[in-house]
């Protein structure tokens, strides 16, 4: 009887619940698989919303991973410069399976030293950030580049993680899953993408997040010269 498959999602203050909740159902639904949420303590964690989140594991607890997975959200930012929490994940990533991401988690990756030289996806505002890791921004859903898997914006988290199960396992299992969550998306708008959105939605969003884009290059830049 082979061992179950250990699957880890890091949470922490601000991270975007959909990024990590999406995958959480789908590896929940994965049979033989153990999923920890993992922090550095076991305080409640606040997201990005009104939902709070309860680690499972600590990282001083946190068994051998197969998967590791860093969903993105505002509070990536921080973690950029995170010496204890990028210190876990290269640790973990040694010997894990598959290394993966969700939206700018993909940036954690890359503050860790991890994505050089490979294809990476991104939440679209942060895409030319990757660059300063030395990774390739590809505009897709899912980027599958040996064993890093990195998931787009926010909702690509399903994907991602049911793309990652048809590696896992296979694809019959992932498409089981898929069907048990219904997941059979029909937006009432196409306005999920820059390439799609009205330009005067676009240019709104574009103001909005300026001043968040802006404070992720200074931390990405940051981290890049740690890194140097």
């Amino acid at each position: 009887m082979s061992a179950p498959l250990q699957i880890g999602l890091l949470v922490f203050p601000r991270v975007t619940q959909l990024d990590f909740t999406g995958p959480l159902q789908v590896f929940s639904s994965l049979p033989g698989a153990t999923v920890h949420l993992i922090w550095k303590t076991l305080d409640p964690v606040p997201s990005d919303s009104v939902l709070m989140l309860t680690p499972s594991v600590t990282f001083a607890d946190c068994p051998q991973l197969d998967v590791i997975c860093i969903p993105g959200g505002f509070g990536t930012d921080a973690l950029l410069n995170d010496e204890e929490t990028l210190d876990f994940v290269r640790k973990q990533a040694a010997n894990a399976k598959f290394v993966t991401s969700v939206c700018t988690g993909s940036l954690v990756l890359g503050a860790a030293g991890l994505l050089k030289g490979y294809n990476a996806a991104t939440h679209w505002s942060a895409m030319e950030m990757l660059n300063l890791f030395g990774a390739t921004p590809t505009k897709t859903r899912v980027c599958v580049d040996r064993n890093r898997v990195t998931g787009g914006g926010v909702t690509a988290g399903i994907d991602f993680a049911l793309t990652l199960v048809s590696l896992l396992v296979d694809r019959g299992t992932a498409e089981a899953i898929q069907l048990r969550l219904e997941y059979n998306p029909a937006p009432p708008f196409n306005a999920g993408s820059p390439e799609t959105a009205p330009d005067e939605v676009l240019a709104l969003m574009k103001e909005r997040i300026a001043p968040f884009q802006a404070r992720r290059l200074d931390a990405a830049k940051r981290a890049a010269e740690r890194l140097m």
